[in-house]
């Protein structure tokens, strides 16, 4: 019987010598938890400022897109 470990990470286990299910398994749970996205976005130090302002252009473009999406195609109006 293992012991609660609470540093032991994702665990996915092999059943039926299947390393491919195992391994998309695996993908899957990783893009899930967000930690790869976490550790890129540690992987350098970025300013406080420079943060401000990519959210604010990624939530600009968000905007424009949900405008783009909204309005009615050229050629029926």
């Amino acid at each position: 019987m293992r012991k609660p470990n609470s540093k032991r990470g994702l665990v996915v286990e092999v059943r039926d010598d299947n390393i491919n299910v195992a391994l998309r398994k695996f993908k899957r749970k990783m893009d899930d938890s967000g930690k790869l996205i976490e550790v890129v976005a540690r992987q350098f130090y970025e300013k406080p400022t420079t943060e401000r302002k990519r959210k604010a252009g990624a939530a600009k473009s968000r905007w424009k897109k949900k405008l783009r999406e909204q309005q009615l195609p050229k050629k029926l109006y």
